[in-house]
């Protein structure tokens, strides 16, 4: 067996009896098993707000002007973050391999599964000036994103109405994961989702889980970057910009 991993699965869709939910747990189900620690971020159940503001932070550097990177690196600094980032944030600095489980709505994430990058995976916490890609704050841990989809293969073929998936997911494959650091695993697709029958929908949660166990065999290697990378920015470095 794999050296036992800590693993964070985000699920942002606010039915709980939806396929999503049923992926998730399919996964967390398999993981526990194989003796993996999994802990479920159900961002629905759990009232999570999709819009970053000043409700982020107890407390604020510059009351007069919000400035979003400007109060998150307070907020890092000072510990000053509210509850609800603080509980995500320490959920994401024990995990060795993080799952983002979501629909695709219109051609991407759900405001949710957004909202949860845009306020927990914030400056000063997952990444700071400099330090991105292979200088990523979580450079060494490894993610994946699971997706459903309402269309079929064949609507996001490349001769589809939809075109190839990849480009859609690219945005927080690459521009989120990636440039943090994360080693980031194939997405599992689940296409068709509405019209899949029983067997096919087995078979889904079936390679879900699979794709997740493969994912947690694989080595990580973690730092606490993400504790210190503050230290080398200096204090109000973005609070002059505009």
């Amino acid at each position: 067996m794999a050296e036992p991993r800590n693993i964070l699965i985000v699920v942002a869709h606010p039915e709980p009896s939806s396929f999503n939910h049923a992926l998730a747990a399919a996964m967390a189900r398999a993981l526990a098993e194989a003796g993996h620690c999994v802990t479920v971020s159900d961002l629905a159940a759990d009232g999570f707000r999709a819009d970053a503001g000043r409700h982020d932070m107890q407390g604020a550097v510059n009351p007069d002007r919000f400035h979003l990177q400007a109060e998150q690196a307070h907020a890092a600094r000072h510990r000053s973050y509210a509850g609800e980032i603080t509980r995500e944030q320490a959920r994401v600095a024990e995990a060795d391999n993080l799952i983002l489980q979501f629909p695709l709505w219109w051609g991407g994430p759900p405001a949710l599964m957004k909202g949860w990058i845009d306020r927990v995976m914030s400056y000063g916490f997952a990444y700071v000036d400099g330090r991105r890609f292979g200088t990523g704050l979580f450079r060494g841990r490894r993610a994946m994103v699971s997706v459903t989809t309402g269309g079929t293969p064949e609507r996001f073929s490349s001769d589809g109405a939809y075109g190839p998936i990849g480009p859609l997911l690219m945005p927080i494959r690459r521009l989120a994961l990636e440039y943090m650091g994360f080693e980031v695993q194939n997405p599992v697709v689940s296409y068709g989702v509405p019209r899949a029958s029983d067997a096919e929908r087995q078979a889904y949660m079936a390679a879900a889980a699979k794709a997740a166990l493969e994912m947690a065999a694989h080595p990580i290697q973690r730092t606490s970057a993400w504790r210190t990378a503050l230290d080398e920015v200096p204090d109000g470095a973005w609070s002059l910009r505009k």
